[in-house]
């Protein structure tokens, strides 16, 4: 199990390049995956994102990328007529103003749009090289990060899975109980109207008490999602969705056996396994 929720950052010197990788990751439904390299490698982001989304299936996912070189194969190209009608424009001013003689500095020349223009020689396959064993770093990194906090979650919904399932115990131990009680006071309402009891009718309202307050098939179906949520705990590496689902349907029988309830301890059994519930869904919402 991993958590949606990690951080890796890992910086190496290859060669004359200083590669840098950080992945940052949030809770999303999907997977939104951003990456962000140069903008001299755009073709490559495609691939890099391939990588990732390989390994990366749930969250919203930041990936950013970065290359600096000492020593970059810089390819520097000149314009002198566009240099020259930057100073001709510059003097023409200058006389304008009545300021014979004035000198227009290199540094402002050269300053100006077109007159030198940079262009970095890209050779996009070694550089996708150069990169791809940082990242693949990174992306070890951050999957131990969330494997480190899923570990966490998995014995925090272990823990409140518990707690539910004690509950159901005691919707267990009480089920009798309530449907004897069910008996006794049909038992008391016949004695108080007619003066004697008439076992067959008893029998007959209980029966129809029992179809409509019983809480047997709540039991069994709480059961058996328990048992689906900690399977899907224990055996799918990415149970986050799955975990939501059963939730909903774990929510369903609580709250009808609670509807159904007539004992206070039973009461607050439905009570505790609500509150554990609630935290199981939280947790879940950070679950891959």
């Amino acid at each position: 199990m991993k958590s949606m929720t990690g951080y890796a950052y890992v910086e190496k010197l290859c060669g004359t390049a200083l590669i840098s990788v950080e992945i940052k990751s949030y809770n999303s439904r999907f997977l939104d995956l951003s990456v962000y390299v140069p903008p001299f490698l755009s073709r490559l982001e495609m691939k890099f994102r391939e990588q990732c989304s390989g390994q990366i299936l749930r969250g919203k996912v930041d990936v950013s990328i970065r290359l600096k070189e000492s020593n970059p194969d810089v390819k520097v190209e000149s314009n002198p007529l566009a240099a020259k009608q930057y100073e001709d424009a510059v003097l023409s001013i200058a006389r304008s103003l009545g300021r014979e003689g004035e000198v227009v500095p290199l540094s402002l020349i050269i300053a100006q749009e077109g007159v030198l223009s940079a262009q970095k020689e890209t050779d996009i396959d070694s550089y996708f090289k150069l990169i791809e064993p940082v990242m693949k770093e990174a992306l070890a990194e951050f999957a131990s990060e969330r494997e480190r906090e899923g570990e966490h979650l998995k014995k925090d919904l272990l823990k409140n899975i518990a707690i539910i399932e004690k509950s159901t115990v005691v919707f267990m131990e009480y089920l009798p109980q309530m449907e004897a009680s069910f008996k006794e006071t049909i038992k008391a309402r016949f004695l108080e109207i007619a003066g004697v009891v008439d076992e067959q009718r008893v029998l007959t309202e209980t029966a129809a008490l029992l179809m409509k307050y019983t809480i047997n098939e709540e039991i069994v179906r709480l059961q058996s999602h328990l048992s689906s949520i900690k399977k899907e705990i224990e055996e799918n590496p990415a149970p986050g969705r799955k975990l939501d689902f059963i939730c909903q349907e774990i929510n369903r029988e609580i709250n009808t056996i609670g509807s159904k309830n007539q004992m206070i301890i039973v009461g607050q059994s439905v009570i505790e396994a609500k509150n554990a519930l609630e935290d199981i869904r939280e947790q879940a919402r950070n679950v891959e």
